[in-house]
C-alpha cells in the first residue's frame, strides 16, 4: 500500500504543476459580467480559493519531506502571482494566504508578513459581517447578503487563527473561536451529525437543507486543523471535538461500498464525488494523528483511500471531482447538476490524504 501510494503522490505532484496555473474558463468568463470588486479579471486568474486549497497541499508535501523542489514551487507561485497584483479581498481570497502565512515566517519575508498583517486586520475589522457577527460568505462575484457558508471556515478562518497565534493577537484567535463557534450553531444539525451548506439571516433558514459532501468535509478537515493551533479553551475544545465526532458517525452511516460518498451525502442517486471522499480521508487520519479521535474511525478512511487511489489516473488527474459550487436556493437537484471537471482542489485534497497515510 505505501508504494502505492507514493506513486500516485508523484503522479499527483507532476500533473499538479501544472493544473496550479490552468486558467479556469467557465469561472473568468463568470467575472466578466458579476465580478462584484471591478479588479482586473487577470488578479483572480491563479489566486482563488481553488489555488489556494491546492498551494496548501503543495506546502503540506514539504512540511512532511522537507523536499526543497516543493518549497519552491510555492515560491514560483507566490512571486508570480505578487508580480500579476493580488484580487479584491472577500472570503474566498482569502484562502492562499493560509499558506502565505507559512511561507513568509519560513523565508522571514517582511514585504510578505505585511500582507499578511494587512488581510487579517481586514477580516477582523472591515470583511461583511451577518446578524451576530458571522462571517458574511462574500465571494468575488457574489455578496451572499447575511448568509453564512461552511466553506468559510477552511478559506478564511483557519488563516486568521494562524495568524493570530503566529503574531501573538489575541483580538485575531477570539474573533477564529468566535466563527468557529457562530459557524457550528447555524450550520450543524443536530439530529444527523450533518453539516448544512449554508444559512442564511434573511429568512432564518438553511436554504433547501442540503447536506452537500465537499461542504462537510472542509469542516473535517478544518476541525483538526484547528484544534492543532491548541489557541480554544477546553470546553471550546471538546465541543468541536463532539461535533467532529456527530459528525464522523454520520458519515459512517452513508459511506458508499465503493469508499466514497455521494455529493448530496444522504442521497444515493447523486453521483460519487471524489474531492469530498479525499477531504473526509484527510480529515479522519489527520484527528487520529493528533489524538482527537481513536482509531476505530481509520476503516471509514482507509476505504476512502482505496477509493481515492483509484480515481487518479496515469496522468495524476483525480477523477469525479465537482466544480466549484454556489449554495443551492431552489432545489436539491441544483448539486445533482454541478459539472464533473479536473481541479486543482481535487488534486491538493488527495495529496493532503494521501501524505496523511504516509504519517499514519
Amino acid at each position: 500500500m505505501e508504494k502505492l501510494v507514493l506513486n500516485k503522490l508523484e503522479l499527483l505532484i507532476e500533473s499538479f504543476q501544472t493544473v496550479l496555473y490552468e486558467e479556469d474558463a467557465i469561472f473568468l468568463e463568470n467575472m466578466k459580467d458579476k465580478n462584484i470588486a471591478g479588479d482586473d479579471i487577470k488578479c483572480y486568474m491563479y489566486w482563488e480559493w481553488t489555488q489556494g486549497v491546492g498551494l496548501y497541499g503543495i506546502w503540506k508535501l514539504f512540511e512532511t519531506t522537507n523536499e526543497i523542489k516543493y518549497l519552491n514551487m510555492v515560491e514560483k507561485y507566490f512571486k508570480l502571482c505578487f508580480e500579476i497584483g493580488l484580487p479584491s479581498k472577500n472570503i474566498n481570497t482569502v484562502a492562499p494566504l493560509l499558506t502565505l502565512a507559512k511561507f513568509a515566517i519560513y523565508k522571514n519575508n517582511e514585504d510578505y508578513k505585511k500582507v499578511c498583517e494587512e488581510w487579517a486586520n481586514y477580516i477582523y475589522n472591515d470583511m461583511p459581517k451577518t446578524d451576530f457577527g458571522g462571517l458574511q460568505h462574500q465571494t468575488s462575484d457574489s455578496i451572499n447578503n447575511q448568509e453564512l457558508w461552511d466553506d468559510s471556515l477552511f478559506m478564511s478562518v483557519l488563516f486568521l487563527a494562524n495568524w493570530g497565534k503566529i503574531t501573538n493577537n489575541q483580538n485575531y484567535i477570539d474573533e477564529a473561536n468566535y466563527q468557529f463557534l457562530i459557524h457550528c450553531y447555524y450550520l450543524s444539525d443536530s439530529r444527523s451529525g450533518l453539516w448544512y451548506h449554508g444559512w442564511t439571516f434573511d429568512g432564518c433558514n438553511n436554504f433547501v437543507n442540503a447536506f452537500w459532501a465537499r461542504g462537510n468535509c472542509w469542516i473535517t478537515a478544518a476541525i483538526p486543523e484547528f484544534l492543532q493551533l491548541n489557541i480554544s479553551s477546553k470546553s471550546e475544545k471538546k465541543f468541536l471535538k463532539m461535533l467532529l465526532i456527530r459528525q464522523l458517525e454520520a458519515l459512517k452511516k452513508v459511506q458508499d461500498e465503493s469508499g466514497m460518498w455521494h455529493t448530496l451525502l444522504d442521497d444515493k442517486s447523486s453521483y460519487l464525488e471524489s474531492s469530498a471522499t479525499c477531504g473526509f480521508a484527510y480529515g479522519i487520519l489527520k484527528a487520529i494523528n493528533l489524538n482527537l479521535i481513536n482509531n476505530s474511525y481509520a476503516l471509514i478512511a482507509k476505504r476512502a483511500i482505496r477509493a481515492i487511489l483509484e480515481n487518479i489516473d496515469d496522468n495524476g488527474i483525480l477523477d469525479q471531482v465537482s466544480y466549484g459550487t454556489p449554495m443551492g436556493r431552489v432545489s436539491k437537484d441544483f448539486y445533482k447538476e454541478i459539472p464533473l471537471k479536473q481541479m486543482p482542489y481535487g488534486q491538493a485534497l488527495a495529496m493532503l490524504a494521501l501524505v496523511e497515510v504516509l504519517i499514519n
